[in-house]
This record gives C-alpha cells, sequence and structure tokens, in this order.
C-alpha cells in the first residue's frame, strides 16, 4: 500500500467572511472528491477568512499511480479554485 499526500493553501483576496470562504472551499474540496475518488479536507487557517488550507491524501497498490494521482489533483486544483495557490507540500 502507498499513499501520497499534499497541503495546498489557498489565498481567497475578495472573501470577506468565513461564508465567501466556504463556498470556495466547498466547490474545491467537492470537486476533488467526486472527480479522484479521495479524501481532501480542510485542515488549517479554518478561522481565517481569507486562507484556506486543504489537505488531500491518496492511498493506491503503485507507488507510481499514487503520486500520478496526486498530481493530477494538484493540477485540478490550480485550474479549479477561486483562489491563488500561496504553497503545496508534498508528502510521499
Amino acid at each position: 500500500m502507498f499513499v501520497s499526500s499534499c497541503e495546498m493553501q489557498f489565498r481567497i483576496p475578495y472573501s470577506a467572511s468565513l461564508k465567501d470562504k466556504r463556498a470556495v472551499s466547498r466547490s474545491l474540496l467537492d470537486g476533488i472528491r467526486k472527480k479522484y475518488h479521495t479524501a481532501a479536507a480542510e485542515v488549517d487557517t479554518t478561522d481565517y477568512h481569507q486562507l484556506l488550507t486543504i489537505g488531500v491524501a491518496v492511498v493506491s497498490g503503485d507507488a507510481s499511480q499514487a503520486v500520478k494521482m496526486l498530481e493530477a489533483v494538484i493540477r485540478y486544483a490550480e485550474n479549479h479554485a477561486d483562489a491563488d495557490i500561496v504553497w503545496i507540500r508534498r508528502y510521499e
């Protein structure tokens, strides 16, 4: 069993409330979960309305497949998040 995971932090400059942040968070997390069938959740910065930190974990029987899937999730987040990426940390 191989696990590949990452944390991604996004900046949501137009967010004026946690409700605005939740809309971005929900859209991104639901999209990742549905498209890639991975575990994804908000993991930090929960009280800051302009910062969103999510964690994603991928489990596979093949190490290279786990890495490829995580890379696909990261590309999806870069292209579909209504926010700017601040940083990405990978744990492989």
